[in-house]
């Protein structure tokens, strides 16, 4: 088969998309005919390499893709040849403390498939069927392969981390990415009033166009001062922000006294100014949040499947041009997600 992959880290220039061994189901896999995946800023991290992770060489990337069951293995009972399924990337022991008591995120041993170990984007997957979610047979394949991990991220933020109520106000940063995208339907749906930053007016109009309230450019205008003039000096509830170092000091300017700052990521880097007397003056909670429970997957996706929520393509790509697809994402270009699809499928 085919697949995407790196053979070590470093720039764009070391992806590439040649031969690779057919994978074989084991007990409790599956393997999928993969019709589309989608990158993650994940996807980039890895290649470039991150700290503390030690990677099989080569590296097939990808956390994110949609296909159609060929064989499943020993002990398989949800899902059967010709079944169309999504990968749902975070992977638990299932025997600790954390996993015995519905809760796998917090497992020790919890990793991501695509980050820890390999990854998606190939003509052919095996995964735990524990990690696949079924797909409605009307469902597309683009949209199949790109929204598990960014509208389960966002929807444990908002849902179950931050708790948002309706008539709540939410400000959330990089909307035009896919974590940022999905958070702005998601905290519409909940009912609060959307604040949403972006880098070009084109960005914006797109997250009007999926619930945003207010917008705000972030390259133009300062976003903590803007929050303040839209709300009369109070800031809002709850601020989404996966940004990390270079927003997380007017995240908390943006905050009312007693909100919320809830984060799944740190793209511009993990170590600001921690702001402890802005957090215990104005008695603010900073809430970490990863990946999701299988239950609040299957929740978002349901909304996913039935069009209540939509991830936006910005565009779609045959897997040897994954390096564009790297590009795209790197430069912010466009709005929402980038798919790539196996060359045989296009």
């Amino acid at each position: 088969m085919k697949a995407v992959q790196f053979s070590e880290h470093g720039d764009r220039d070391v992806i590439e998309y040649g031969d690779y061994p057919d994978p074989e189901p084991g007990r409790g896999e599956v393997l999928l005919d993969v019709k589309a995946g989608a990158l993650n800023h994940l996807d980039i991290w890895t290649r470039r390499g991150l700290p503390g992770i030690d990677l099989e060489i080569p590296h097939v990337p990808g956390s994110d893709a949609a296909g159609v069951v060929l064989e499943t293995g020993e002990g398989v009972t949800r899902f059967s040849e010709g079944d169309h399924a999504a990968v749902s990337a975070g992977v638990a022991c299932g025997e600790c403390e954390f996993c015995r008591d519905g809760d796998p995120t917090l497992c020790p041993h919890f990793s991501i498939i695509g980050e820890h170990q390999e990854g998606v984007h190939s003509e052919l997957t095996t995964v735990p069927a524990d990690n696949l979610v079924p797909v409605p047979d009307h469902v597309d394949w683009e949209v199949a392969g790109s929204a598990s991990l960014v509208f389960q991220t966002a929807w444990r933020m908002l849902q179950t981390r931050a708790d948002v109520e309706a008539g709540e106000s939410v400000l959330v940063l990089g909307a035009s990415g896919g974590v940022g995208h999905a958070a702005v339907q998601i905290a519409n749906h909940a009912g609060c009033e959307v604040y949403a930053t972006a880098s070009t007016d084109e960005k914006l109009s797109y997250a009007e166009e999926l619930g945003a309230d207010h917008v705000i450019n972030y390259e133009a205008d300062d976003f903590a001062r803007e929050i303040g003039e839209h709300t009369g000096r109070r800031g809002v509830d709850v601020v989404v922000d996966h940004v990390g170092a270079a927003t997380y000091p007017d995240s908390l300017k943006s905050l009312a006294k007693g909100g919320r700052l809830v984060t799944c990521g740190a793209t511009t880097g993990p170590n600001p100014d921690a702001g402890l007397n802005r957090i215990f003056w104005n008695q603010l909670q900073i809430i970490g949040s990863t990946m999701a429970t299988p239950g609040e997957v299957d929740d978002v996706l349901d909304l996913v499947w039935d069009g209540t929520f939509e991830p936006r393509i910005r565009e779609v790509l045959p897997m040897s041009e994954a390096a564009r697809a790297h590009e795209i994402i790197e430069d912010r270009e466009g709005f929402g997600k980038v798919v790539v699809k196996p060359d045989s499928e296009l």
